[in-house]
């Protein structure tokens, strides 16, 4: 019998992660939807352009857009992708659209995906919906599909990607440098990760987080989400 004498990783048991799929996900204040242009482009497209709203397409790869059509234009290629799976964040009884994210870099296999392509628009960003988003995606790809690894990268100069991230739980892990030419310029991008074993720790954090008594009367939490997580 061989032996083995430099080290190796740990084996890993299980099958192979799903592929995500075009579902919808409920939460209290909000829902993520399959990606619909003729439901979301143009309400979307609305609401996340005009005065002071070039902002939230800074970091991103596509937009702002100089018209509807051209939005429309992108958002329908988009739509039909496989890889980044686009998903609509709605609310969840008017059915208007607040933003986008997507799974994307899907690898079954590996059992490794990452949420990317975010925006929130205005009425969405900082809000329990935005958080609550977050944490129902996060929650499908383990629970329901069975990742190993979800990953979250962002532009190194986009600072409010990297607090959110280490808000939600994930773990930084460094730069990649020159890593892409985004929209004619360079970009450093951060990585941070959050693993299976740590999800029953960052799940329960969101779910006290989400829960209505840590809201006061108008609507302002009590406990931050990361004090929750740091005391648990």
């Amino acid at each position: 019998m061989d032996i083995q004498t430099q080290p190796v990783g740990a084996i890993v048991d299980g099958p192979p992660a799903r592929r995500p799929e075009r579902t919808r996900l409920e939460g209290r204040h909000i829902a993520i939807v399959p990606f619909e242009p003729e439901r979301h482009v143009a309400a979307l497209y609305a609401a996340s352009h005009g005065p002071g709203l070039d902002d939230p397409w800074t970091y991103l790869s596509v937009g702002p857009f100089p018209d509807e059509a051209s939005f429309r234009r992108t958002y329908e290629e988009l739509a039909v992708k496989a890889d980044p799976l686009l998903f609509a964040l709605v609310d969840p009884h008017s059915g208007a659209p607040l933003g986008h994210a997507t799974y994307m870099r899907i690898e079954p296999a590996q059992r490794v995906v990452e949420v990317g392509n975010i925006l929130f628009t205005p009425a969405l960003a900082r809000t329990p919906a935005a958080t609550e988003a977050m944490y129902l995606m996060a929650r499908h790809a383990f629970e329901d599909l069975g990742y190993r690894r979800y990953e979250w990268k962002c532009n190194a100069l986009n600072a409010p990607s990297r607090r959110a991230a280490l808000r939600l739980g994930f773990t930084f892990e460094g730069e990649f440098r020159q890593h892409m030419i985004s929209k004619g310029r360079n970009r450093d991008t951060t990585w941070f990760s959050l693993l299976d074993t740590e999800w029953p720790h960052a799940k329960a954090a969101f779910e006290a987080w989400l829960a209505p008594d840590n809201f006061d009367a108008d609507g302002r939490q009590k406990h931050r989400l990361e004090a929750i997580r740091d005391e648990r």
